[in-house]
């Protein structure tokens, strides 16, 4: 059962909001879709998935990046889901820290209590979702993936673990190293146990540097240089380095003077877009 819950129209295209009670998370969730013009036109269109970060909903990415316009000219279809599983008997950090919890899912599946009955938001974003927009909407097999910040590691860990569902994936300001870094130990910790060897599934740089070269997908990401989070939380060095070890279809660009917020993705997002375009198209 799925559930409109608003309606916009934007860019000649529809933006809506639905809700479903998810078979994966074991709770009802919201997500977002922006279908383009050439949708409502008997056309099949691709998907790019949208992952946001720590504290974000649905919401976020729809009213902030200003990708409406860029993906109605493309042809291109976004989906985005919330960032957690939530509702009455969903745990939360008992300490109400905003990464760990709801709002803070770091799209794994989680193994450790009490977090397992609910938290299996990759399983959520790799195939539930996905079913369930292609069997509702007028939209095609094809998807890329995108992300910030969390929705960057979700993005660019789902797609190097997938590379047969995902043309392309993209990212802003990714948590490149969670396994040597404060939010992603927290978060593997608690979701996932402390054995570390159970974390490597969920580190972008650590399945980069062991990537095959017949099994890689096309990757995008741009950073900041003045994003507080740059040296302690994102490492992207570490990321450039394992594409360096496997010869990865990796593109790193530095942005001077962009922080972590949304006026930075805003500034490129019709970049990422026309990125994934090339290849879903």
């Amino acid at each position: 059962m799925i559930e409109l819950i608003s309606e916009n129209k934007v860019a000649g295209g529809l933006h809506q909001r639905y809700r479903h009670t998810s078979a994966s998370l074991n709770c009802g969730m919201t997500f977002a879709v922006f279908l383009p013009p050439q949708s409502q036109q008997g056309l099949d269109v691709p998907v790019v998935y949208w992952l946001s970060g720590l504290t974000c909903t649905d919401e976020n990415f729809m009213q902030k990046a200003g990708a409406f316009n860029t993906a109605a000219a493309l042809g291109l279809a976004i989906v985005a889901p919330d960032t957690s599983p939530r509702g009455e008997g969903v745990p939360d950090d008992p300490e109400q820290q905003y990464d760990l919890g709801l709002g803070a899912g770091f799209y794994l599946d989680a193994t450790q209590a009490p977090w397992a009955q609910h938290y299996s938001m990759y399983h959520y974003v790799v195939h539930e979702l996905p079913d369930l927009v292609e069997k509702t909407f007028a939209v095609a097999p094809k998807r890329a993936i995108s992300g910030h910040s969390m929705g960057g590691h979700g993005a660019l860990s789902i797609a190097l673990k997938n590379p047969s569902r995902y043309t392309s994936v993209s990212a802003f300001s990714p948590i490149c190293n969670p396994l040597d870094c404060a939010w992603g130990q927290k978060a593997f910790n608690a979701y996932l146990g402390p054995n570390k060897d159970t974390w490597l599934n969920y580190d972008s740089s650590w399945l980069m540097a062991h990537s095959r070269q017949d099994e890689q997908t096309p990757a995008l990401v741009d950073q900041g240089e003045a994003d507080d989070f740059l040296i302690e939380q994102l490492k992207p060095e570490v990321l450039q380095k394992a594409a360096e070890k496997t010869n990865y279809p990796l593109t790193l660009r530095m942005q001077p003077g962009y922080d972590h917020s949304y006026f930075f993705i805003s500034s490129f997002i019709d970049d990422h877009l026309r990125f994934h375009a090339q290849h879903l198209l």
